[in-house]
């Protein structure tokens, strides 16, 4: 009976072995839809050679106020500085866009916003105190 099963175990192993080679070879040919070149993604992060995350992109939902309103969807990109502080700050959404520079600590900053067709400029210095807004 051993040698009725040899011949059995041999063909199933040559059939395995042409099978596993077939799959292997097909792994280069099998290209993803799409392949452009492109980075596609919900957000996105940089960071530096300790990790701290010091760029990103990021795509926030819509959400619910306390107030009851709805804060539109917003793509928001962020520079931050080493210790964390966001200095540049760009947004958009449905209603509107804006920018805003700081001095890296939050207490001073330049921002502009445009939203429903209302243009704002803000400067407020290192004090808190507005040092001019348009209009």
């Amino acid at each position: 009976m051993k040698l009725k099963l040899q011949p059995l175990l041999l063909a199933l192993t040559v059939i395995n072995l042409g099978l596993f080679g077939y799959v292997v070879s097909q792994q280069g040919a099998v290209a993803a839809p799409g392949d452009d070149g492109i980075l596609r993604g919900k957000g996105l992060q940089i960071v530096d050679n300790s990790g701290q995350v010091r760029a990103s992109i990021s795509l926030h939902p819509a959400e619910k106020l306390k107030d009851g309103s709805i804060y539109p969807e917003t793509v928001l990109l962020r520079l931050i500085t080493p210790d964390g502080r966001p200095s540049v700050k760009l947004s958009t959404t449905q209603v509107g866009s804006g920018f805003s520079f700081t001095d890296g600590t939050g207490l001073s900053y330049v921002q502009l916003l445009v939203q429903n067709d209302d243009p704002k400029l803000n400067i407020v210095d290192k004090a808190g105190k507005k040092i001019s807004t348009l209009p």
